[in-house]
């Protein structure tokens, strides 16, 4: 039993073997790896627990991020070998000043947003080829060219790492299942500041809209992958 399954109620898990949810999809033949918001604003600058890494950011996963990196790492190293295309998405500090922040209720500023919040981490820094996408909302698909990016690479599936799991990662998967994407949510790759958001926004994707995998599933089926290698944009 996944650890997402056992924080379920017993009559939530009969529930859901009885009425065939989360019924496993099929991979594509060209996936893509989106990595959603994994920048130092949700890992802070060095490995540090939640509780010290919130004091530098306030939205620092902290350790959490920091165990997802390496995972994250390993997919990207999978992908760039058999030209699988990377994607990212960070926040937009500048914008979000006009258009507000992607949460209900942000805390207000003391003074301008700090600009290396939105940095990607140098081990799982973008290649020059690679797309980065700054977004000012939950989703990676409200208003930006992600979706026609896709379409262009010949995208038919995405696996999906990133932050924060029960935020910007779950409104991501939900608009890619809106838009018949399947989606492979890869659960070492994928974190949250509460773990209970965390499990339970697993539990609740693996049923609605897509496919929670492990590491090892992912690299596998990147491994055995026969199609030729997909043009990047």
């Amino acid at each position: 039993m996944r650890a997402w399954e056992k924080v379920m109620f017993e009559e939530d898990l009969k529930l859901h073997q009885k009425i065939h949810f989360g019924r496993r999809q099929e991979f594509g033949k060209h996936p893509g790896f989106l990595v959603i918001d994994v920048t130092r604003a949700f890992v802070g600058s060095t490995r540090k627990p939640a509780m010290e890494s919130t004091d530098e950011y306030r939205t620092s996963c902290g350790e959490a991020g920091w165990n997802a990196l390496e995972s994250i790492r390993k997919m990207q190293d999978e992908c760039r070998a058999r030209s699988v295309p990377v994607m990212f998405t960070t926040g937009n500090a500048g914008m979000s000043r006009f258009v507000g922040g992607p949460m209900k209720r942000s805390m207000p500023q003391k003074a301008a947003p700090d600009p290396r919040g939105d940095e990607i981490p140098e081990m799982i820094a973008p290649h020059s080829d690679e797309l980065v996408i700054a977004k000012t909302r939950p989703s990676a698909f409200f208003h930006t060219p992600l979706l026609n990016c896709l379409k262009n690479m010949g995208v038919d599936c995405l696996l999906v790492g990133g932050t924060s799991t029960s935020g910007c990662v779950r409104a991501s998967v939900v608009e890619a299942c809106s838009n018949s994407i399947p989606v492979f949510v890869v659960e070492e790759c994928v974190f949250d500041r509460f773990r209970m958001s965390h499990l339970v926004s697993l539990f609740d994707m693996n049923a609605k809209y897509a496919d929670v995998i492990t590491l090892e599933e992912a690299l596998g089926y990147l491994a055995g992958l026969r199609e030729p290698a997909l043009q990047k944009v």
